[in-house]
């Protein structure tokens, strides 16, 4: 046993983080960054296109773990200006009930929501933004559609994992339905 104390808590080795995914569900945050116009009302929805790591390039939310000891809205915020960039002004939301909770699981076919690695609970958050929103870290760009647009079928097609659900259930929360 050691007697050094971990003075910067929260982060797992890889081969930690690998560990808990194998046994326990891991806690994420997901966000739909939306632009809404003065009365209220979504005008754009704001996707990711990314490379994943088998080299494919697909669409997707702002999402990430939640570190221990942090609380939720810090989650949000540290990873909307990850994939936003700094200057993206996030509007997080007075009370932090999401929209909905979304389960991924190993193995596909439980729920909508599939993510190989692991078992996950995410907490899933409408977003309103009115910086610039510049893409960081490993997300290709940032592209806004109409809600019309980010219903479609061609852009849930390029969203892999049960994304395009968890995004149609956002435009239907925000009175978009497809």
């Amino acid at each position: 046993m050691s007697d050094l104390t971990e003075t910067t808590p929260g982060w797992l080795s890889p081969d930690e983080l690998e560990m808990a995914r194998a046994r326990m569900p891991i806690l994420y945050v997901e966000a739909v960054p939306v632009r809404v116009d003065d009365s209220g009302e979504v005008t754009s929805i704001g996707l990711l296109l990314r490379i994943g790591p088998d080299g494919t390039v697909s669409r997707t939310l702002v999402s990430g773990r939640v570190l221990h000891h942090e609380r939720v809205r810090d989650a949000l915020l540290r990873h909307l200006e990850k994939d936003l960039g700094p200057v993206a002004l996030p509007r997080i939301p007075a009370s932090l009930q999401p929209f909905t909770v979304a389960e991924y699981f190993p193995t596909a076919g439980i729920t909508p929501y599939h993510d190989p690695r692991q078992h996950a609970v995410s907490l899933a958050y409408i977003v309103p933004v009115t910086g610039d929103c510049r893409p960081r870290q490993d997300a290709l760009d940032l592209v806004w559609f109409t809600p019309q647009e980010a219903g479609s079928a061609a852009v849930q097609s390029e969203m892999p994992g049960g994304h395009g659900v968890l995004l149609k259930q956002a435009l239907a929360h925000v009175g978009h339905v497809a």
